[in-house]
Parts: structure tokens; C-alpha cells; sequence
């Protein structure tokens, strides 16, 4: 735990960026903070500031089969996905180190507010409640991770951390649920924050999360309960489908109706992430964050069958046809064309042979699966930099929970689906009445298989993915199998029997890969963390 022991070591510089009536010190000490609300709220900033990143967010996408990392971009995601990675990957160290620096400061500000003297109590509570979802969100991100792990709410010490034990994740997991429904009394609805205040945790994202947590599990009758809480009571927050689904992922349609949790982004704070994904013809650098064909061939057809079904009325030699209005608005194919940031309108050609070549998958800096996602980018960024806020937890999400929920329960009927699954086609533009009407008489099977593809592609590129497969303990299966590209009748290709281009082979173990390992780094500093089965 060095990146730990840094931190602990640090605590006073956590804040640095005080108002200029700061005393006059070299260092910002304990007496020197803490004087006043905003002392507060500051120290808040930095818990939001280390909730989550754009690296984490669209490098999540390929630990899933919904994406592919060429090289070792995004912090080696791409060997963790093929199975071939070990306890000292740059990923699995820094998703350790990274969440418990978040942790130390949630602590710190919860055991620190009452030294700010003369605080108003509701924005004190709201502080509080803010940092212990902040802290709880960080917990569950490192159990679905790694299972068991050091688990504390208090300021360790050094020697602490060097001794800590791993709790169970069941433990930990039980106090993210009270966590989640205690603090939640504390918290704003969406509605009641004043405008400067957008962005902040909400009482509807803490249901929200307690959903989350509760899918996760299995806890279905809860999920259920949860998401009602949203779906039927206005008092915990009004939320909505927005009419347009690409206005989702704009700066203009940010701060909308269907957003309980996101990312922040703006000011001084921007990604750069997006040049990863697009064509290198639009932002001038390597593609290297790729969709797989396995994302593009679940996307169903406008009659609401899927690709291999019966009467679907796929053509795999005009594959992009009435398609899922979905798939053209998340992923760039052959032909797509696409606005860059001069303004001008661009055809991305990927086939082999394209003139010009430069996007087509000849290309060494091109994708090499011939596909390229365009949700969530930003036309507006300056110097490719974008401000754009990425959703972590939007009410499409708790609709699909709550379908996946209620249809384990045995329940999904015309009713649950018209407000569900219907819903989210029909603001997708989808009007064939056999891809929006309660399929009448489908067995819960049938059902769940509709169910899972619809919350794949309606939050594709949304780092949700990597952790369903993981949850529906499917990863074994999806993840065992290589990444496939575009279908090419030329060229030097590894190709499978079909004549798709294969582009690495994956493996996962079961029950190994379902957790990650604890980091060498970690357990050469506390020889009490043990480690992970398989590892």
C-alpha cells in the first residue's frame, strides 16, 4: 500500500487550492483548514474530483466483449480482457490505489466537518452525505473488483495500513446498502438543487446505487422496491426519458431529466479520451478503443429480431440496414459518415482497399476491427479536450433493472414492458409493432434474453458491460472466445470460418478472472492482505 502511505502521509496538502486570505504558512495544516463552509465544500470537490475518471469509464468498455484496446493503452485493460494478465498490471494497481485514495478522503471530511465552527447543520448533513456516498460508491466499485478488501472509516495510520486485514465482501457490501438508505434522508431531490449546484449526489442517486448494489446480488424483490421508488414516487426526484437519444451524450443536452448520477467534467477538468475512439482521420491520433463485431451483431433489426432469428431480415452482405436507430448514433461502420472538428462532413470507409485508406483496417493506425464508437463525442471540445459529462447512472438504467428485476420475479407483463422496454424503443424510433408490443406469451427465458440485449445496447459505451458479464457470470463465455472485426473478402487477415477478421484470441478462467488479484505492490507493503483463488 505505498500509494496509501503517500496518501496518509499527505492528508494536509489535499486541498491546496485555498482562497488567497489562506495565513501565511508553508503548509496547510490541520488549524489552517476547516475554518469554514467553504473549507468544506472544497474538501468535498476532491472527493467528487476522485469518484471516477473518463480513463476508468471508456477503458471499462473493453474489459466487456462490447470493446478492444490495441496495445497496452488505457492502463493494460486489453491484457486483462485476454486473460493474460498478473497481479502486478498497471490496471488492477491503480484501481487499488486509485479508490482508496478516494476513500481516505470521504473519511476525512466526515471525521473533519465538526471542526468548522458555526456550520449550518442541513449543508453539514448534506456534506456528510455527500462523502458517504461517494465513499460507499468507491467500496463497491473495489468488492465487484476484488471481493474482499481492507476495509475502514476511519484516518489509519501507517502502521495501520500495513497490518489491515481484508474484510468480507458481504460485510462491506452490507454497509454500502445502510449507508445508501441512511444518507439518503440527507440528500436533495434532483429537482430541489439550486442551479450552481447541478451535478451534485442526489437522494434519487442513492436509490439509484442501492439498485446497483442490489442487481449485483441478485436481490430482485429489493431492486424492484428500489426502482419503484423512482419510477412511481416524485418525492425522491423527478426523472424522465429524454425525447432524443443522441442529445443524451452532447454538452447542450447535459443536466437533463434522464441523468440521476454522472461525471463531472468542466472548468479546468476535461478528457482527452475521445481521440482514442474516433477515427484518427477526425482526431488525428491512433484508434486504439474499438467496438467488437460481437456489440455490433447484437443490435437487433426495426422488426425487433435479432440478426439470427428467423424473419429478421438480415443481409450480411448489407449488414447496417434497419438496424436499431441506436447502433448509428453509439458506432461509425463502412459508410458512416460523420462532422470532425473543422466543421466538415467525413465518410469513414473501413473495408480493405478503401481510398483513402487511412480509417480501413489496412491502416496501422486505423481500428482493427473496422468499427469506431461515436457516442459521447464531443465536436465542441477545444484542442480535442472535451467537457462533456458522462453519465454513470441514468433512468433508463433504473427501467432496465427494474424489467430485469421484475421478470426474474416471474412478473415482466404488457404493463411492466409498455413502461420499460417499449419506452426505451420508442424513444429510440423504432415503429414496427413487433419490436414494441408485449411479445404475448414469451417464456421468462425468452424474456430475460430480450431483456439483457436491450440493456446492452441502450447503454453501450457506458462502462456497464464488463460488469453485467461478471454479475450474469456469462464472462466465462463471452470472454473465452476471440474479438472479432468486420467480415473482409481480401487482404492478409486472420479470419474466422465466416471471413471475419479475428483480432486476438481471449481467455477466461473460472473461477479465477472473476475476481481480480490483490497487487503485488499492495501485499509486498502488508503481508496481511493474502490473495485472490487462482492468483
Amino acid at each position: 500500500m505505498k500509494r496509501l502511505l503517500l496518501i496518509i502521509c499527505c492528508t494536509t496538502a489535499l486541498f491546496s487550492c485555498r482562497k488567497l486570505e489562506q495565513p501565511n504558512t508553508r503548509e496547510f495544516t490541520e488549524e489552517a483548514y476547516w475554518r469554514d463552509a467553504q473549507d468544506a465544500l472544497d474538501a468535498l470537490t476532491s472527493c467528487y474530483e476522485n469518484m471516477s475518471n473518463d480513463f476508468y469509464y471508456f477503458g471499462n468498455e473493453a474489459l466487456s466483449d462490447n470493446g478492444f484496446v490495441s496495445g497496452t493503452g488505457f492502463n493494460g485493460v486489453s491484457l486483462v480482457a485476454a486473460g493474460s494478465y498478473d497481479p502486478a498490471n498497471a490496471r488492477v494497481r491503480s484501481e487499488w490505489s486509485y479508490r482508496y485514495a478516494c476513500i481516505r478522503k470521504c473519511n476525512l471530511v466526515i471525521l473533519s466537518i465538526d471542526k468548522v465552527p458555526s456550520m449550518d447543520e442541513t449543508l453539514k448533513k448534506r456534506i456528510i452525505a455527500e462523502a458517504r456516498f461517494i465513499r460507499a460508491y468507491s467500496y463497491f466499485e473495489m468488492t465487484t473488483w476484488f471481493g474482499d478488501v481492507p476495509f475502514f472509516t476511519n484516518l489509519i495510520s501507517i502502521d495501520e495500513s500495513k497490518t489491515i486485514a481484508r474484510t468480507p465482501k458481504a460485510t462491506i457490501i452490507a454497509f454500502i446498502l445502510k449507508e445508501l438508505s441512511e444518507l439518503r434522508t440527507d440528500l436533495p431531490t434532483n429537482v430541489q438543487y439550486a442551479e450552481k449546484d447541478r451535478g451534485r449526489i442526489t437522494k434519487g442517486a442513492a436509490i439509484a446505487l442501492s439498485a446497483r448494489v442490489r442487481l449485483y446480488n441478485g436481490e430482485w424483490e429489493e431492486v424492484k422496491k428500489e426502482c419503484e421508488l423512482l419510477i412511481n414516487s416524485p418525492a425522491n426526484g423527478t426523472y424522465s426519458l429524454v425525447a432524443d437519444y443522441a442529445n443524451l451524450f452532447k454538452v447542450a443536452g447535459e443536466f437533463n431529466s434522464e441523468v440521476i448520477l454522472d461525471l463531472q467534467y468542466g472548468g479546468g477538468r476535461t478528457f482527452g479520451t475521445q481521440r482514442s475512439f474516433l477515427p484518427q482521420t477526425v482526431a488525428l491520433l491512433r484508434s486504439t478503443l474499438v467496438p467488437t463485431q460481437d456489440l455490433v451483431d447484437d443490435y437487433i433489426m426495426l422488426n425487433g429480431k435479432g440478426i439470427k432469428e428467423a424473419g429478421s431480415g438480415f443481409n450480411e452482405n448489407d449488414p447496417y440496414v434497419n438496424r436499431d436507430p441506436r447502433f448509428e448514433l453509439t458506432i461509425l461502420h463502412h459508410g458512416s459518415t460523420i462532422t470532425d472538428f473543422e466543421n466538415k462532413v467525413q465518410t469513414i470507409l473501413t473495408l480493405p482497399g478503401s481510398n483513402p485508406s487511412t480509417n480501413s483496417v489496412d491502416d496501422q493506425g486505423a481500428s482493427p476491427t473496422g468499427y469506431y464508437f461515436q457516442k459521447h463525442y464531443d465536436v465542441t471540445a477545444a484542442n480535442y479536450n472535451s467537457t462533456l459529462n458522462l453519465p454513470l447512472i441514468r433512468f433508463a438504467d433504473v427501467l432496465l433493472m427494474y424489467a430485469e428485476a421484475v421478470n426474474e420475479l416471474g412478473g415482466l407483463d404488457a404493463t411492466v414492458w409498455n413502461n420499460t422496454i417499449r419506452a426505451l424503443r420508442i424513444r429510440a424510433k423504432f415503429t414496427d409493432a413487433s419490436a414494441t408490443e408485449f411479445p404475448v406469451g414469451s417464456s421468462k427465458e425468452v424474456l430475460r434474453t430480450i431483456v439483457q440485449r436491450e440493456r446492452r445496447t441502450e447503454l453501450a459505451f457506458e462502462g456497464i458491460r464488463a460488469f453485467d458479464i461478471r454479475r450474469l457470470k456469462i464472462a466465462e463465455t463471452v470472454l473465452n472466445k476471440p474479438v472479432r472485426g468486420i467480415k473482409v473478402t481480401s487482404g492478409a487477415f486472420n479470419k474466422d470460418p465466416n471471413g471475419y477478421i479475428i483480432v486476438e484470441n481471449r481467455k477466461f478462467e473460472n473461477p479465477k478472472h472473476y475476481l481480480w488479484p490483490v497487487p503485488t505492490f499492495e501485499r509486498d507493503q502488508n503481508k496481511n492482505l493474502g490473495q485472490n483463488t487462482g492468483w
